[in-house]
């Protein structure tokens, strides 16, 4: 993934995130995991997404989900879990 299109997605992600307090409330939660147990968790959606035929932007954002910058990022600038 490149860091334009990083930066692309994490700017999606933190609009929908300041719209919705339920999706900002499961981003914290998530990014502010460590990375091994983040990535176990986003197998998990991934699978289930996967399951309910999600649409590939999706499964491409909780992809982008799993690289330390973006969740670091989100962290950041949502605040931590709490």
């Amino acid at each position: 993934m490149t860091a334009a299109v990083t930066d692309d997605y994490l700017r999606t992600l933190l609009e929908v995130a300041a719209r919705d307090a339920s999706i900002a409330r499961v981003l914290r939660e998530i990014c502010a995991l460590e990375s091994g147990v983040r990535g176990s968790a986003l197998d998990l959606v991934g699978a289930h997404l996967r399951a309910t035929a999600a649409a590939a932007d999706v499964l491409d954002c909780v992809q982008a989900l799993r690289r330390d910058e973006v969740a670091r990022a989100i962290v950041d600038r949502l605040g931590p879990p709490g």
